[in-house]
C-alpha cells in the first residue's frame, strides 16, 4: 500500500501594523452620499421554450408584418371613404336644383 502524504498549506503572509494616527493631526474627510439603489425583484425561473425553428420564427414575423399592414391599409380606407362623402356632400350643396321645365303645351293642328 502506499501512504499518501499530505502537503502543507502554504502559510499566510503576516500584516504589517500601522501605527494609529492621533485623532488632533487628521482631517475629517467628507464621506460622499451614497443614495441606495432599489434592486429589482427577483424573477420568478422562466420555463424553457421549447425550440422554435427558424421557419417557424419567420412565419410569425411575416404574419405580424401582414396584420400591421392590414391595419394601416383599413385606416386608409375609412380615410378615402370618409373623403368621398364629403366631396360628395360638397357638390350637392353646391350644385344648383334644376329649374322646373315648362310644361309642354300640345299644338293643336
Amino acid at each position: 500500500m502506499a501512504t499518501a502524504t499530505k502537503k502543507a498549506a502554504p502559510k499566510a503572509a503576516s500584516k504589517s501594523v500601522k501605527p494609529a494616527a492621533s485623532k488632533a493631526t487628521a482631517k475629517p474627510v467628507a464621506k460622499p452620499v451614497v443614495k441606495a439603489v432599489a434592486k429589482p425583484a427577483a424573477k420568478p425561473a422562466a420555463k424553457k421554450a421549447a425550440p422554435v425553428s427558424q421557419t417557424a420564427k419567420l412565419i410569425a414575423k411575416i404574419k405580424a408584418t401582414i396584420a400591421k399592414l392590414t391595419a394601416h391599409k383599413a385606416k386608409i380606407m375609412g380615410e378615402i371613404s370618409a373623403l368621398r362623402d364629403q366631396l360628395m356632400r360638397a357638390k350637392s350643396e353646391t350644385a344648383p336644383t334644376p329649374a322646373a321645365k315648362p310644361a309642354k303645351v300640345a299644338k293643336k293642328k
